[in-house]
């Protein structure tokens, strides 16, 4: 099975005039990143709430939002006299100095910051249980569109590979041939620069069989093929997070299929490394999102 990072979850609830509302959004992320905005009700269980998302969601940038609504319901407030009363005196002073009026001078003080403010209050143990499976439910749904995600993920990734692997069997195909060629025109160039006659034949077969090995690619295809095999075995098993393991073994993959094509010194087999390469950024791309 295989998640993506990418997803989004709502869940809400109302009991009479309180309704409780959770929003999770989640995009890739190298970490675990969580921007929470929530009700001031619920700063003391800050820390259970990053835990719990933490703990559920493992990985990725998040934004989560949750609210607590009073729907209708008259919500104490405390009016800070204090500050009102220095607010007075400055726009007092600042009208009188500009000649401005002051009327509706209350209307003014009760907008700015910090004058009326909502009394402190504290969410009752029950309360909260209802908060925290708000957020489950959020996650929960959240779970199910990554879930979705990764499936269309883990078949795409499974025909890279297999691309990569049908590649990898067309270049072993043409490695004799390559072979040939090689010694072929090495012996061409000897002709037509030292002459046929003056060249040792022990002595050139000996230095083509050392220039063949600097040029074999036997170990680079099987390695390739192992790792390939190795990222379908990982696509297999159960564990949900692994994205970063697939991100190694492709790194794995990369190396073999760059020294594959450095050795090539064919154009046919270079063709086939090319669109190695193209599927094995393919790939990557998407493992970018697994979770």
């Amino acid at each position: 099975m295989l998640k993506s990072m990418t997803g989004f979850g709502r869940a809400e609830i109302t009991r009479g005039e309180t309704t409780i509302v959770a929003e999770i959004k989640s995009l890739n992320g190298k970490q675990f990143e969580v921007n929470l905005k929530m009700s001031p009700l619920l700063k003391p269980y800050e820390f259970d709430i990053r835990n719990l998302l933490q703990q559920e969601l493992q990985r990725g940038t998040l934004d989560a939002t949750i609210n607590i609504k009073q729907n209708g319901a008259t919500r104490p407030v405390v009016i800070n006299t204090e500050l009102a009363r220095y607010y007075h005196q400055a726009l007092s002073t600042m009208a009188t100095e500009l000649n401005l009026p002051q009327e509706d001078m209350l209307n003014v003080l009760m907008k700015l910051p910090e004058v009326v403010t909502p009394a402190s209050e504290q969410l009752a143990k029950s309360e909260w249980l209802e908060v925290e499976a708000i957020i489950r439910s959020a996650i929960a749904e959240m779970d199910a569109h990554r879930i979705d995600e990764g499936n269309m993920l883990e078949k795409d990734l499974l025909l890279r590979i297999d691309n990569i692997i049908l590649y990898t069997d067309k270049v072993r195909e043409l490695d004799p041939l390559r072979k040939d060629r090689v010694r072929t025109r090495l012996e061409s160039l000897l002709a037509e620069y030292v002459g046929k006659d003056n060249v040792d034949g022990n002595r050139l077969e000996q230095e083509l069989i050392f220039y063949l090995e600097k040029l074999d690619i036997t170990e680079e295809l099987t390695r390739l093929a192992n790792h390939c095999r190795y990222f379908k075995d990982i696509l297999a098993e159960a564990d949900a997070a692994k994205g970063k393991k697939l991100g190694f073994v492709l790194q794995e993959i990369g190396r073999e299929i760059n020294t594959t094509g450095s050795k090539a010194n064919d154009s046919a087999m270079q063709q086939w490394v090319v669109m190695m390469k193209d599927e094995l950024e393919k790939a990557k791309e998407q493992v970018l999102n697994v979770l």
